[in-house]
């Protein structure tokens, strides 16, 4: 299959770089580039039109041939169905993960239940967004091969910041279609600190404002002797440039008396390029003009601000979670770093300085800084580095413990590479496996997060309960994979899982998902304390209930019967929702039995003076 590349001119002469092998890329969502980091500093790569970016849109023509790049944006202009844009959206995502997608011209979804990321049809054959990811590197990687007068083989590639471990997979497998080992993901706005703090040799905490055509994120990162640490990082996946092209295509639909009447395919396209074209001139004129359905019509830069205003206040709403979840002030703040191309409009740099009362830094190119970054990293990687790099992130990991509550291991916005151990122990007597549900997110219930895998740790040998040991290390690696490892301690008994999930959790259902655990916190709360109340409850009740089969011949009829109606007690408040009625009852089970706990414990150190074990007397009663 041939492939039409908006590749490097040839006969241009090659960058200064040439023993750099390793490249960084910024896999972008509306455009793509690739920078180079070599001795004499580092460059990005242009393509044969001259331009940095290439649009990241991919067009598989009837006859097998693929365009990438211009060519291939001028057919999902004129609403060709076999181009495809925007397919970073659908990375490691599962079918009914974009539903709210099948409408889109653009997309062709193939029909079909089976689990798995989405596939899509386009040129008579069926592609994932792993293959329209590849085109886009191996376009990629075609420039930066031409820059070099070399083969490039390895780079270091850009991720938003909340992406989960199925898009960062899928980034990874695209990456490995396309010929191109992956030395490292990094967060976009890491990326994007690390260029300028290594440009510029700044120290303390920065804001990384990145707002690019489909997304926004912001992230605090400490600067200090070489480390980067993430504080804290937010976002709204749903909040671009894009948005504004859309606002002034309202406005437009809207005083040319346009906005009930069906348009065409072609002409949505056009007026979305017309559109795109007025935020350009706004952004350094004070009016501009624009022609459609036979109507020239004259926008103002006060009224485009007025009509994108409420996206503003959206973006300025995430960059107060981003301090208060990184427990700073805005004083703490030594600057604010601009990414993307979105942040050349005024009205954004306008606004990110009223918040944060300080100039936004814009000598940096917006569109430039994460790939340069990226290949910053990938230059540190091949060549040593004295810099570390510290990500975080997005949403919590934890297990599925009785009663369905979730156990965090490792808590959002913890600083990665980390691992962590923590030992659980068997629930009843016995026991001989343990099933591992691992889970993503904020809540306080497993059933309201994310599952991400099911596994089962055998072997677990037949203790009481409460007394074998297991311990769950959770490992998430520089790429932000993880993996989970059980292990019985007694026994060494031994079970791990690479957490890949077939597709992945929708990065704004991530961020919805964080919403939620701030909105439902008090009645999480409540609801997890009213479940650990009913699981101590009912831990209560099998031992009990164990002992008086074990040992009932202690206790007199009176004795027995009394502490049955408790149990019955206990277990009758199960069923309801009255905390402090469980915790009370259960309490008063554990008084009443108090007495046969003594005289237990008085038959066992009479075995143990007579010179039996405990163990033996337990064989032959069971015998």
């Amino acid at each position: 299959m041939s492939a039409l590349l908006d590749i490097y001119e040839p006969g241009q002469t090659p960058l200064p770089h040439q023993d750099s092998l390793a490249v960084g890329i910024d896999l972008g969502t509306t455009h793509s580039l690739v920078a180079i980091a070599g001795d004499t500093g580092t460059e990005v790569v242009h393509n044969i039109h001259g331009h940095a970016l290439v649009p990241s849109v991919v067009y598989y023509a009837p006859d097998g041939t693929v365009e990438v790049g211009y060519p291939a944006r001028l057919r999902a202009d004129r609403g060709e169905q076999g181009a495809i844009a925007s397919v970073k959206r659908l990375m490691g995502r599962g079918r009914e993960d974009i539903a709210e997608l099948g409408g889109n011209a653009l997309y062709d979804i193939v029909p079909g239940t089976e689990k798995g990321m989405v596939r899509l049809r386009a040129g008579g054959r069926e592609v994932s967004p792993v293959d329209v990811s590849s085109e886009i590197l191996k376009n990629l990687k075609a420039n930066a091969e031409k820059a070099l007068g070399k083969s490039v083989t390895k780079a270091v590639i850009t991720v938003p910041a909340y992406f989960d471990d199925a898009a960062r997979t899928a980034t990874k497998d695209a990456a490995k279609l396309a010929g191109l080992e992956v030395l490292r993901l990094i967060n976009e706005p890491t990326a994007a600190a690390l260029a300028y703090g290594l440009d510029k040799n700044v120290q303390g905490t920065y804001a990384i404002f990145d707002l690019g055509g489909g997304t926004f994120d912001i992230s605090l990162l400490k600067l200090e002797q070489g480390v980067f640490q993430v504080l804290a990082t937010a976002g709204d996946t749903l909040l671009g440039g894009d948005d504004f092209d859309q606002a002034i295509a309202a406005w437009v639909l809207a005083e040319t008396n346009a906005e009930d009447a069906p348009l065409q395919s072609g002409e949505v396209g056009n007026l979305i390029s017309l559109a795109r074209t007025v935020k350009h001139t706004l952004t350094t004129e004070n009016q501009a003009e624009i022609s459609f359905h036979g109507k020239t019509l004259s926008l103002s830069r006060a009224e485009f601000e007025e009509l994108i205003q409420p996206y503003l206040s959206k973006a300025i709403e995430v960059c107060e979670q981003a301090v208060t979840d990184a427990k700073l002030t805005l004083p703490d703040i030594h600057g604010i770093v601009m990414v993307g191309g979105s942040t050349r409009v005024p009205a954004v740099q306008a606004a990110v300085q009223e918040f944060f009362g300080r100039k936004p830094l814009t000598d940096v190119n917006p569109d430039e800084v994460v790939a340069i970054g990226a290949a910053i990293q990938a230059k540190g990687l091949t060549q040593g580095s004295d810099n570390l790099l510290l990500d975080v992130i997005p949403l919590s990991l934890g297990l599925e413990t009785m009663g369905g509550i979730t156990e965090k291991l490792i808590y959002r916005n913890t600083p990665i590479p980390v691992s962590v151990a923590q030992e659980f122990t068997t629930f009843k007597d016995s026991q001989n496996a343990m099933q591992i549900h691992v889970v993503q997110g904020e809540r306080e219930l497993a059933e309201h997060n994310r599952s991400l895998a099911h596994f089962e740790l055998n072997g677990i040998p037949p203790l009481p309960a409460g007394i074998a040991r297991v311990n769950v290390i959770f490992t998430v690696d520089a790429d932000g994979l993880l993996t989970v490892t059980a292990e019985e301690k007694t026994t060494a008994t031994r079970q791990s899982v690479d957490v890949r999930p077939s597709y992945g959790l929708p990065i704004e259902q991530i961020e919805k998902m964080l919403m939620e655990s701030m909105g439902h916190a008090r009645e999480d709360i409540t609801g997890r304390l009213l479940v650990e109340a009913k699981v101590e409850a009912e831990r209560i009740i099998v031992e009990i209930r164990s002992a008086l089969s074990s040992d009932g011949d202690l206790l007199d009829e009176k004795e027995k019967a009394r502490l049955e109606r408790q149990i019955q007690v206990v277990t009758n408040t199960l069923g309801g929702d009255d905390r402090d009625y469980i915790d009370a009852e259960s309490h008063e089970l554990s008084r009443l039995a108090q007495p046969f706990a003594e005289k237990r414990m008085d038959r066992a150190i009479g075995l143990a003076l007579k010179g039996a074990h405990i163990d033996d007397m337990e064989t032959k009663k069971h015998a």
